[in-house]
């Protein structure tokens, strides 16, 4: 069972300190979002980095893979290359390859996509009359990964009990350092 002595490490603390602790939070959170507004900029993507959810992708990328996105404007989509595109009504991007590209006189591009895995391609994916999909749909294009290290994130999903009890851990350790490092400093 979890030790609630750090309760009574709180409980002791003066305003002064606790304000200190609550500071320190407001700044590590904030930091936290100027990195990925920052990311985002840097790449050119709503979303720089994403987990792989599922196995439609291996062997290239397997379940719980984490992916950097770049999403150039002035970048052609090319036949073979990885993209992470959103379907309307789909809250979840998906993470696949493109297979077809369709481009018109006009220089308007449409592509059709399938994941590796997969044995036929996206079509039953898209929104229902859809047939293709358009530069507005990618959230971005893979260009690096690093293996398995998006587990965690899969794990908080697929077990809202360990995400609870993860979340407790890290609030009791960051409040009992926190308090450790106060009695240090005073």
């Amino acid at each position: 069972m979890i030790s609630l002595d750090f309760l009574d490490d709180v409980r002791r603390m003066n305003r002064r300190q606790l304000y200190y602790q609550v500071l320190n939070f407001g700044m590590i959170v904030s930091s936290a979002l100027m990195i990925w507004k920052g990311l985002m900029v840097i790449t050119g993507s709503e979303s720089p980095i994403v987990v792989v959810l599922s196995g439609s992708m291996e062997p290239a990328f397997h379940r719980g893979d984490l992916l950097f996105l770049t999403n150039r404007v002035e970048d052609p989509i090319r036949v073979g290359e990885i993209v992470v595109f959103r379907i309307e009504g789909r809250e979840i991007p998906i993470v696949h390859r493109v297979l077809k590209i369709h481009e018109k006189q006009n220089g308007h591009i449409k592509f059709l996509t399938k994941g590796d895995n997969n044995a036929v391609d996206d079509r039953g994916l898209y929104k229902q009359g859809q047939h293709w999909l358009e530069k507005k749909d990618v959230v971005g294009r893979a260009r690096g990964f690093v293996p398995y290290i998006g587990i965690v994130t899969i794990l908080m999903n697929d077990y809202p009990k360990f995400k609870v009890r993860a979340c407790t851990l890290c609030l009791i350790k960051g409040v009992i350092l926190g308090c450790s490092l106060q009695q240090h400093i005073y």
